[in-house]
């Protein structure tokens, strides 16, 4: 997993000598994003290679693998992005070409307008296993378009239950993000309780809960 622009040259280079297939899923919001990547990581044998934003409101997720696996993940991903009615499109790539590479993989990128990467590189393996015991939570997104929102729901949803506010993230067009964290009972009934509190304040876009999530998708949460 690339962490570094050096790193990802190496991986471009790697590919190029044998990464089968390489999958993209594209969405309409981070919240969404993030639930297919965390069931693309379930459904068969891939690794993220990273996540990245555009200014049109999009996050893309980029897996690697063999063949049957990345078909079989894209295709699984691009269904859950869909049932929240937030997917854009998907595809997969069999053997993509090394000097196509050099654009589907991106360097790192810093947006001054939002003040965050937008090409998210995933943590370590040695990371996670530092945080082991977050895998076995709940990871609870509420995504509103509207800062006055998302503050009003998530004050609401730590004072309801016990859960832990992991970090935000900004999409641009005003799209932003909480993730809580607590065990799935906690989580559960903090989402539940910030979504009436977002009306009238913004625009709800997602509340999600992901129970158990994969190393995949806690590797892309915000530090």
């Amino acid at each position: 997993m690339p962490s570094s622009l050096s790193e990802s040259q190496q991986w471009q280079e790697s590919a190029a000598q044998g990464i089968p297939s390489l999958g993209i899923v594209e969405t309409n919001s981070w919240t969404s994003a993030m639930v297919a990547c965390d069931t693309m990581a379930k459904s068969a044998r891939v690794a993220v290679v990273q996540a990245e934003w555009n200014d049109m409101l999009g996050a893309v997720i980029k897996v690697v693998g063999m063949p049957s696996d990345v078909s079989t993940a894209v295709e699984a991903g691009a269904r859950a992005a869909d049932s929240m009615k937030q997917l854009r499109s998907s595809v997969w790539l069999h053997r993509p070409d090394p000097d196509a590479l050099r654009a589907i993989i991106s360097p790192p990128e810093y947006n001054v307008l939002i003040e965050q990467s937008v090409v998210k590189q995933p943590v370590s393996e040695s990371e996670l296993m530092s945080n082991s015991s977050a895998s076995g939570l709940a990871l609870g997104f509420i995504e509103t378009q509207g800062f006055t929102a998302v503050f009003e729901a998530i004050d609401t949803a730590c004072k309801s239950a016990a859960v832990e506010v992991v970090g935000k993230e900004k999409l641009g067009g005003g799209y932003v993000t909480v993730v809580i964290r607590g065990d799935v009972a906690a989580v559960n009934a903090a989402v539940e309780a910030a979504k009436p509190k977002i009306e009238g304040l913004g625009k709800l876009i997602a509340c999600h809960v992901i129970a158990r999530p994969s190393p995949a998708a806690l590797s892309l949460l915000p530090k």
